[in-house]
């Protein structure tokens, strides 16, 4: 069992959890990786099953097939990447890495942000929509259900590599000294990312889309979007800013509660999620369909 680390502040201890999962020889695989192909390999069976689920569909609404569901996967997975480290760079640490423009490539040194990754996947989806002739809409819909997976996992993969901690918490009985973070105790925000953004909303999405599925395209894409941008500012509350960038607006004890940059991000994520909400729930969203293109599910 590893040591735990100790601290003289009333607080519990951070799990001294080896950020490496298996090391063979020169080669090493993180839990961070692991939490990545935990987060999409669940989605893509979770996303086969809801392909394959009946009552979720009709209204004239075509379905992605199974091997457009096994295709995808591969398109999402570049665009998460992609887009989360150009997200990173842009919106979080710009000035170092256009001082060493060689640094944006580390990716082994961390640097990963959520919305860039969204806006990557987002992209990725729409042009597997438009190169399948499926409906962007729909693709969107699938993954916003099953995305929470990977969000649970990735937030678990923080907490063990003593990263992303929340704010100073000195009175609070369950806050964490992390290794990383000074003799402080904090709040263990990446544990409360994890139940809400991860476990809470992926409850949230499997209560809507098995009582509306699929059949107006682009909501459970808003409800998540929506449900996500809710999430995330709750929980910015309690988490430590970025370094490098601090609060935005305000302090952690003004009448703001201090802005972040995760919570100024998260604005236009709600708007657009209520707009599509909106927009799915009058059927402005809704494909037109041809008779010639019926409903498949065959690998």
């Amino acid at each position: 069992m590893p040591p735990l680390l100790a601290s003289p502040l009333l607080a519990l201890p951070f799990p001294a959890i080896d950020p490496v999962a298996v090391a063979i020889g020169p080669i090493t695989i993180k839990w961070y990786a692991l939490a990545y192909i935990a987060g999409l390999v669940g989605g893509w069976w979770y996303a086969r099953r809801l392909v394959m689920a009946d009552g979720l569909w009709g209204g004239g609404v075509r379905r992605p097939s199974l091997a457009d569901i096994d295709d995808l996967i591969v398109w999402v997975a570049l665009g998460v990447v992609l887009g989360g480290r150009i997200g990173y760079v842009l919106f979080y640490n710009l000035p170092l890495y256009i001082a060493d423009p060689l640094e944006i490539l580390a990716i082994r040194n961390g640097g990963m942000s959520f919305h860039g990754g969204f806006l990557g996947a987002t992209l990725a989806m729409v042009l597997f929509a438009r190169s399948r002739r499926l409906g962007a809409y729909t693709l969107l819909d699938i993954a916003s259900v099953v995305a929470p997976i990977g969000l649970f996992f990735g937030r678990i993969a923080n907490f063990v590599n003593g990263e992303l901690w929340g704010r100073a918490a000195p009175d609070f009985p369950y806050a964490i000294v992390f290794p990383t973070g000074g003799d402080v105790p904090r709040h263990p925000s990446q544990l409360y990312e994890a139940a809400t953004e991860g476990f809470l909303l992926f409850v949230v999405m499997a209560v809507c889309v098995r009582r509306l599925g699929f059949r107006r395209p682009g909501l459970m894409g808003g409800i998540f979007v929506l449900g996500y941008a809710l999430a995330r500012t709750v929980c910015e509350f309690f988490r430590e800013p970025d370094r490098q960038l601090g609060y935005l607006f305000g302090t952690a004890g003004g009448p703001l509660g201090g802005i972040t940059m995760g919570m100024l991000l998260c604005v236009p994520m709600a708007l657009i999620g209520i707009a599509y909400i909106v927009l799915a729930a009058r059927g402005a969203t809704r494909p037109r369909v041809r008779a010639d293109e019926p409903e498949t599910v065959e690998a």
